[in-house]
């Protein structure tokens, strides 16, 4: 029987590469891939608004190439070729919707509340949470983990026929 022990990412990769060179050029153009084909699905189940803004507005890309862009999720990561999601802002008020706020003047202060309150003018009455990108990311997770373990797959016989 075989056991496998991991102590991190730093490892693996040097232990894969030693075992296959080109191993991170695949796997790096699989994840991108992967983004792309996670940003076009979650744009196909997006809210579209009346200005299609926002769905035109998610794109998946490396994270080195966006540092400063909104990302869904803020994980850190030591992977130099991370691929993430990203969106406008509003991404957050869609995926999960917004309890009724004040949004007249001095609306955060107990008194504004109340005055928005008793006027009914000022008062946002919330947003239905629209779910469509993690519902979207955990239907594909088998399918990018495949594609990402058949780019190892590939880098790994090519290094044992040459």
């Amino acid at each position: 029987m075989m056991s496998a022990q991991l102590k991190g990412r730093e490892s693996l990769m040097r232990r894969l590469n030693l075992l296959a060179p080109n191993v991170e050029k695949y796997t790096a153009e699989a994840k991108l891939k992967a983004a792309d084909m996670l940003a076009d699905e979650i744009r196909a189940r997006a809210p579209t608004g009346v200005t299609l803004d926002y769905m035109e507005s998610l794109d998946g890309d490396l994270l080195t190439s966006r540092p400063a862009q909104e990302r869904v999720n803020i994980a850190a990561t030591k992977d130099p070729q991370a691929t993430g999601i990203f969106a406008r802002f509003i991404w957050r008020f869609l995926e999960f919707g917004t309890a009724p706020h004040s949004t007249a003047k001095g609306g955060g202060t107990v008194i504004g509340k109340k005055q928005a309150l008793a006027n009914k003018t000022g008062m946002h009455p919330g947003a239905v949470a629209q779910p469509h990108i993690f519902p979207t990311y955990r239907a594909m997770k088998p399918k990018i983990r495949r594609m990402i373990l058949a780019a190892v797959n590939k880098a790994v016989r090519e290094a044992r026929r040459g």
